[in-house]
């Protein structure tokens, strides 16, 4: 292959890109993309694998391709939040962060040294929903999903 190569460029030729050939015309064309889009605005959780059963004669990798190449989309995870909060809420912490460092600058750093922390782990019996659970598919345009933290019942313990 070296010596056609250094054959074709002693005999004049000054491209190093492959020349236009004919091969398999491509199977993605503007009324698959169209009905794809159809299938995936239905159901917005979707997977390749559910795009699969409703098109069987289109391979998981056309599909791919169609969705995340001429569609646009791709895989999101939810950002965590911490918890719901209402207005209420978000203003009595402010509040509280407000006092606790008005205190600290009225008495100093004697304040800080009073405080108490403690390290504590809770130990879940039933598992949150992990980061790669919440992938699903989105569009480029669309806003970030947020997931809340999920408040459990009395199946915790503190280790």
């Amino acid at each position: 292959m070296v010596r056609k190569w250094a054959r074709m460029f002693n005999e004049g030729r000054e491209n190093v890109h492959d020349e236009a050939r004919s091969g398999r015309p491509s199977l993605v064309n503007d009324d698959l993309v169209r009905k794809v889009n159809e299938r995936v605005r239905d159901d917005i959780l979707f997977t390749i694998s559910d795009l699969s059963l409703h098109f069987p004669q289109i391979s998981r990798t056309l599909l791919y391709d169609i969705v995340s190449s001429h569609l646009g989309y791709r895989k999101m995870c939810a950002r965590w939040v911490p918890n719901m909060l209402t207005e209420e809420h978000k203003t009595q912490r402010v509040a509280c962060a407000l006092t606790f460092i008005m205190r600290c600058h009225k008495k100093g750093d004697g304040m800080l040294s009073r405080t108490v922390t403690r390290d504590e782990t809770w130990v879940f019996y039933i598992t949150p929903e992990s980061k790669q659970q919440s992938l699903h598919w989105k569009h480029t345009d669309s806003p970030k999903r947020k997931k809340f933290k999920q408040a459990f019942s009395t199946r915790k313990i503190i280790f």
